[in-house]
């Protein structure tokens, strides 16, 4: 088999990878959360209560992206919510790329100013990088458009104003407590940056 197989429309497409990323994407959703619990209970205790939804990033990225690989499962029972499998396939695609991105980002800029790497940061890198790889290589099978696009870059640029604005950007390492200003022009940057990958993507799979 040819490696370029491997990211062919047919593989990605195939009931067998369809159901083994949903499964994974699933169990990593749950594991996210759990994760964030500890900052969930303190933006529950101590925080407007409507601020929790912007709290969890990065599970709500995988959860994003577990609910899309439901349409691709699914398309003709699920085929009348067209409109709401656009923008979640768009959201899937900007909030994983961004999230991705950035908590690799993060944990090696932590390590770079002295923080010890464990394994869970190892595990962290792994399935953060499988998050940005996975949503690109899945735009040739989603079905957004520009408008859902910019819906989802605009949700994604309030989810930062509110991290930064509120300060419940996720727990930093200890090393860049100092750096919250970089942080958060690093990541409204990400955004940005993350719209233009699923735009370019979008484009790029309609010529394929």
């Amino acid at each position: 088999m040819r490696l370029s197989s491997l990211w062919s429309r047919e593989f990605l497409a195939s009931r067998f990878i369809l159901w083994v990323l949903f499964i994974s994407n699933l169990l990593g959703t749950i594991y996210g959360y759990i994760w964030y619990g500890a900052q969930l209970q303190e933006t529950w205790n101590n925080y407007p209560r409507w601020l929790i939804p912007f709290v969890p990033d990065s599970p709500t990225a995988s959860l994003f992206f577990t609910l899309a690989l439901l349409f691709l499962m699914f398309p003709t029972p699920l085929s009348k919510y067209h409109r709401l499998r656009t923008i979640i396939e768009a959201l899937a695609v900007v909030t994983s790329v961004k999230y991705g991105i950035w908590a690799v980002s993060i944990i090696f800029a932590g390590a770079y100013q002295g923080e010890l790497l464990v394994w869970q940061d190892w595990m962290l890198v792994a399935s953060h990088l499988a998050m940005a790889v996975e949503a690109l290589l899945f735009v040739r099978l989603f079905k957004y458009g520009t408008m859902m696009l910019l819906i989802a870059g605009a949700w994604t640029f309030l989810n930062d104003f509110m991290d930064y604005s509120f300060g419940i950007y996720p727990w930093l390492p200890p090393a860049l407590w100092d750096d919250v200003g970089a942080v958060m022009i690093f990541t409204v940057a990400l955004t940005g940056v993350s719209i233009a990958a699923g735009w370019i993507a979008m484009r790029a799979a309609k010529r394929i």
